[in-house]
């Protein structure tokens, strides 16, 4: 059975998340049912990871095995005219080994987290960025997001519900990034490493929030790490502000040898 890759783009309002749960709509479910319309199956669908309820992506990647060869382009097409009208839609397509995993053979994840401060609701950004009505110091949360950076354990930025074998992660990029934009002020936060534990992106963002607001010093960042203790996090950033950006492979199965 030949396997493809395929990279996917998603709002995440909708959905109870990537994984496919009885009774609940989900991405997973979204896309496996398209692929039934073509292929009854069974596809063995992975993705490079797991998103929470709310959770947008640009750059989840996921695989799926076929009963039959497909020209990879036209399998696309294929599915994204089943796919509508969820607001899911393939935007690559590739024939990889049999071997290949989207999640085991990842590299490199990466996610952006977008924080909009201002007074108004959000009209055009909401449901896509976390509305916070004060301002943000962006200059201390990137002097606090630099403790973070390294391999450490994570175990006070864990989810209690987080299955990993082992809190340890080598955190390889936290930055932020200040934009005034027509919405007001922006402040992007972006994470990249192999791979992240169970709400650990929002879990750093919630904290970082508080030391943007002033309520904790950047310095806090690296007492909260060192403290390995869930209950020295700060609040949980909400899913609406979160987006898988990209997954990395070596090589990369969408670009042309």
């Amino acid at each position: 059975m030949p396997r493809y890759a395929f990279r996917i783009e998603y709002f995440g309002a909708p959905f109870a998340g990537w994984q496919r749960q009885a009774g609940l709509p989900s991405v997973q479910g979204a896309f496996e049912a398209a692929l039934a319309r073509l292929d009854p199956g069974p596809h063995g669908v992975a993705a490079a990871g797991r998103t929470d309820a709310g959770v947008h992506a640009l750059g989840q990647v996921a695989h799926a095995d076929m009963a039959r060869d497909w020209d990879p382009f036209r399998l696309m097409e294929a599915i994204n005219a089943h796919l509508r009208p969820a607001p899911v839609a393939v935007t690559a397509c590739a024939v990889v080994p049999p071997d290949w995993h989207a999640r085991f053979s990842a590299i490199e994840r990466g996610y952006l987290y977008r924080i909009v401060t201002r007074r108004a609701p959000l009209t055009f950004g909401a449901g896509h960025a976390w509305l916070v009505r004060h301002r943000l110091d962006a200059q201390a949360m990137a002097e606090g997001a630099r403790h973070l950076v390294g391999r450490h354990d994570f175990t006070t930025f864990r989810s209690a519900m987080c299955q990993a074998a082992s809190p340890l992660r080598t955190l390889d990029a936290l930055e932020v990034q200040p934009i005034d934009g027509p919405e007001g002020q922006e402040i992007r936060i972006r994470a990249r490493a192999r791979s992240f534990l169970h709400n650990q992106v929002r879990s750093m963002v919630g904290s970082l929030e508080r030391v943007g607001a002033g309520a904790w010093k950047p310095e806090r960042m690296a007492e909260a790490l060192a403290a390995r203790d869930r209950a020295a996090c700060g609040p949980v950033a909400p899913p609406q502000g979160l987006w898988l950006t990209h997954v990395r492979y070596d090589p990369d199965p969408f670009t042309p040898p």
